[in-house]
């Protein structure tokens, strides 16, 4: 009865240190990007885009274009990051962030305000946009 009450408390705080680690997952990598807990979700603007290098706006699961190459490049802000255009949308990642001249450092303040999402070309429905945004389902522009 001991070792059955012993592996059930076990059993209980492996799950709840996993689903703490899933919640509290993304905001270290929101901290690595300037703005990275202000993105623009560009499905419902007046809201964020928490997940933003995942094809979730939660967060989790695949990742867009941005979050690929953030990957790539180590999940470090830098240079050649801010400098890519990750979703092809003409606009660098800087740019998109709020970090045009890819300045920014972790806990420093961004120069702007992030305009735009560096994993989602937009706008949404322009026409190079629809076949790069194919994985973006259910958005729908206003």
């Amino acid at each position: 009865m001991q070792s059955l009450r012993w592996f059930s408390v076990t059993a209980v705080n492996v799950v709840l240190a996993s689903v703490l680690m899933t919640i509290e997952g993304y905001p270290e990598f929101q901290k690595r990007i300037p703005n990275g807990n202000r993105v623009p979700n560009p499905c419902i603007r007046s809201t964020i885009w928490p997940g933003v290098c995942h094809q979730n706006s939660a967060g989790g699961g695949p990742r867009n274009p941005f979050g690929l190459d953030f990957e790539i490049n180590g999940f470090v802000w830098d240079v050649t990051i801010c400098k890519k255009d990750s979703d092809g949308d003409g606009w660098t990642n800087g740019y998109e962030l709020g970090d045009p001249d890819c300045k920014w450092t972790v806990n420093a303040t961004p120069s702007g305000v992030a305009v735009s999402h560096p994993g989602i070309c937009e706008p949404i429905d322009k026409p190079n946009c629809i076949a790069k945004n194919s994985w973006l389902a259910n958005c729908k522009r206003f």
